[in-house]
């Protein structure tokens, strides 16, 4: 079971929860991974801990705010003491601005601290400017207070006295810094801006040269050098455009009439909801609505701590009065404003009525000549717009310069020295070490268990299978016939005898062949050492290797392969002539036999049916080796002709969905699957097993028959059987334990 997956799975429609126990068996698997990784990494962070150097910190705290008049020099629409809110980007611009290169430097220079560094850090000299900054920015810490425009800048050190001058330089270094870049700042556009006021100021003399010149040779009357346009003949054209004016006109008329008359019948707070919006790009009206809404919010919030006659909310009401007369008259502007719009576009939509009617009379009396003059006069009148602006924008630098500014930077709280050093943290850094290992164990052993999709357990198996465990085969099992009945890894071969006796439902039931997913899970060894349990147990047996690909069983027995099955089938010999004896009473053998350039034809051919037929009349039990299903057709073949078959899955070695494949593979050609043999289960290492299989060793090594079976015997040397030991005398032995299975 994989206990880091979901804890819901189903296989085969089954549904199952993991259980608190399948987390401790992992835990108790893996506890080699999880130690190694928690000492390693607990003991990597003390010995680190321990060996790093005391370090002291020191902070100040400053105010940064965003640089504003304190007056409104430009008639910019702010008020006199507002705050913007503050923005989080410019901030974030300010720290790095801290640890900038001017501050930074200056922070050196007034300290001397490339002197100091190099006596510090045992230099010949003293540091270079560099290393110096890259050692100052490395021991500083700026942020922003609890979201207000309060900075910390904290800085650490070896020594405390040096934290506590390094942070309250690098405060002071910075405020200096501000003040300098700007006032540097505003000198500089103010230059730019007096070379281009001189530059206008010209073109404004120039133009205005061009233009009399105009007038004189053109003769233009003072009346006609008033107006603003020339004096010139209609076509067509210019009465398309007159009558689109017109249009035009009437229509801008119509709409600021009726936005008029709508805004005259809305009360005060719906008229302040819709003004900004109508405001068109005049944001001071919507500051002073936001500032009168702030007002009387501050005003209930006083009015809730103090009482009425508290100076506090005085003041307020005066401030609250005041604001709302702005607002009461930017929105009284804002209607007359309307108004006069309405008014100027009743007077433009009559004033082009009239001109359309005189049209084809200015016609006679327009002269083109005084096209010049006009076109001179209109760009004169764009260069001294150009240039009011600019001498406006100059006199508001000029003026920005002079007065305070709001956005200052005030050292709100100093550094001073903390006799207690910050840093290592020991509790909390042993502790995270502590914690952090256990973690990473804890994490890495369920991870290696998450890519380990073998077969772990026998709940696994009947689980994903659907199918019971008869048998569970330790590991490092040899062949019985060498080890000889009294081996501890009998017994384990009996109650898989003993579980498939008593799985088969027709006591007729008596051939049966082993399959596996994969190669190399067991199978040869164990149905040749069930086979020899069973001819130990006084049956007549069969074993034949019908695994003709690669055959393997007549090495164990050290017999000769070279007539057997397939001579056979393919009627070269006779049964007699293929079936050979071996050394165990009661167990007969069939080799392979050589081998034909297919095996298919010959498994599934009428004479393979006979045979099998013949064999279960002339044998108590007949055992078929198979080669694995998962790679050839042959197992598929014989687990549909024979009675029984059994499925060996060795521990941890393949993936769950190979071995559930290998089981659909055996019901689909329509095989008597009986049940499963967990093979090469390591007891020592998963005490799950121990119930199952850890009883034999101790029952042999430790019980009454400790003496018939040592380990000091050769490979297949027996000692003389005990009087009423257990097949003594060739009676079927009771199993010694308890197989769960699902009969």
């Amino acid at each position: 079971m994989e206990a880091t997956k979901t804890d819901e799975k189903t296989f085969g429609g089954a549904e199952t929860k993991l259980h608190f126990l399948d987390y401790w068996r992992i835990i108790r698997i893996r506890k080699t991974v999880i130690l190694t990784v928690f000492l390693l990494v607990a003991l990597t962070t003390t010995v680190v801990t321990f060996l790093l150097p005391e370090s002291y910190s020191s902070m100040v705290k400053i105010s940064v705010e965003q640089d504003m008049p304190d007056v409104d020099a430009g008639g910019r629409g702010f008020m006199p003491g507002y705050r913007p809110t503050p923005d989080p980007f410019f901030l974030q611009t300010e720290f790095q601005r801290i640890q900038s290169k001017p501050v930074l430097y200056k922070v050196i220079e007034d300290l001397n601290l490339q002197e100091q560094w190099g006596r510090k850090y045992k230099q010949t000299g003293p540091l270079s400017r560099d290393r110096a900054y890259a050692i100052l920015k490395g021991s500083i810490n700026v942020n922003q207070s609890q979201n207000t425009t309060l900075v910390e800048i904290r800085a650490y050190s070896d020594n405390k006295d040096e934290a506590a001058t390094l942070a309250n330089a690098i405060a002071e270094a910075y405020k200096s810094e501000r003040s300098r870049r700007h006032d540097d700042l505003v000198k500089g556009g103010l230059r730019v801006l007096h070379d281009e006021l001189a530059k206008n100021d010209a073109a404004v003399s120039n133009q205005t040269q061009v233009v009399n010149e105009l007038r004189e040779r053109l003769n233009i009357s003072d009346s006609e050098a008033m107006g603003s346009a020339p004096t010139t003949t209609l076509d067509q054209e210019q009465l398309r455009r007159e009558q689109a004016a017109l249009n035009e006109a009437e229509a801008r008329y119509v709409f600021t009439r009726s936005l008029y008359q709508g805004l005259t019948n809305l009360s005060r707070e719906k008229m302040k909801q819709a003004a900004p919006s109508l405001a068109q790009g005049d944001n001071r009206l919507a500051e002073r609505i936001g500032q009168e809404d702030a007002t009387q919010q501050k005003l209930a919030t006083l009015l809730g701590q103090y009482g009425v006659e508290h100076p506090e909310v005085k003041a307020m009401r005066e401030l609250l009065q005041t604001i709302t007369n702005q607002v009461d008259a930017a929105l009284s502007g804002l209607l007359i404003s309307f108004q006069n719009q309405m008014d100027t576009a009743q007077a433009t939509a009559e004033h082009h009525s009239t001109r359309l009617a005189n049209a084809r009379q200015r016609d006679l009396t327009n002269f083109p000549h005084t096209r010049p003059y006009y076109e001179a006069k209109e760009e004169l009148a764009q260069v001294k717009m150009v240039r009011e602006k600019l001498a406006l924008n100059t006199k508001a630098t000029e003026l920005e310069l002079k007065i305070p500014k709001l956005g200052s930077v005030d050292i709100i709280e100093k550094a001073e020295a903390d006799p207690v050093p910050v840093r290592p943290n020991k509790k909390l850094n042993i502790s995270l070490g502590i914690g952090l290992g256990l973690l990473i164990g804890f994490g890495l052993a369920f991870f290696i268990e998450y890519l380990d999709t073998s077969v772990k357990t026998i709940d696994d198996v009947e689980r994903a299978l659907q199918a019971p465990v008869l048998g569970v085969i330790p590991q490092n099992v040899g062949l019985l016939m060498d080890e000889g009945p009294d081996s501890p890894h009998a017994e384990a071969y009996r109650v898989l005898r003993t579980n498939v006796l008593f799985s088969r439902k027709d006591p007729k039931l008596n051939t049966l062949t082993i399959v596996s997913g994969g190669a190399g899970e067991g199978k040869s060894t164990t149905i040749f050492n069930l086979a020899t349990v069973f001819a130990q147990n006084g049956q007549r047996v069969l074993v034949v290797d019908s695994d003709l690909r690669r055959p393997s069983l007549h090495k164990y027995l050290h017999l000769s392969n070279s007539i057997g099955l397939t001579n056979f089938l393919l009627k070269q010999n006779t049964i007699e002539e293929v079936i050979q004896t071996s050394k165990q009473a009661n167990l007969d053998f069939m080799p392979s036999g050589r081998l034909p350039s297919s095996s298919l034809g010959i498994l599934s051919s009428m004479q393979m049916k006979e045979l099998i037929r013949d064999l279960k009349r002339r044998y108590d039990f007949v055992f078929f080796d198979s080669p694995p299903i998962m790679g050839v057709s042959d197992a598929s073949i014989l687990a549909s002709e024979v009675d029984m078959v059994l499925q060996v899955i060795q521990y941890r070695r393949y993936p769950q969905p190979m071995t559930i494949r290998a089981k659909q593979m055996i019901e689909k050609v329509g095989g008597n699957l009986l049940g499963i043999v967990l093979n090469n289960i390591n007891v020592s290492q998963d005490e799950n097993y121990y119930y199952y299989s850890g009883y034999y060793y101790d029952y042999y090594a430790k019980g009454e028959y400790a003496g018939e079976y040592t380990s000091g015997s050769k490979k297949g040397e027996k000692k003389p059987r005990r009087q009423n030991a257990p097949e003594a005398e060739g009676q079927p032995v009771e199993p010694k334990v308890e197989i769960k299975s699902k009969f």
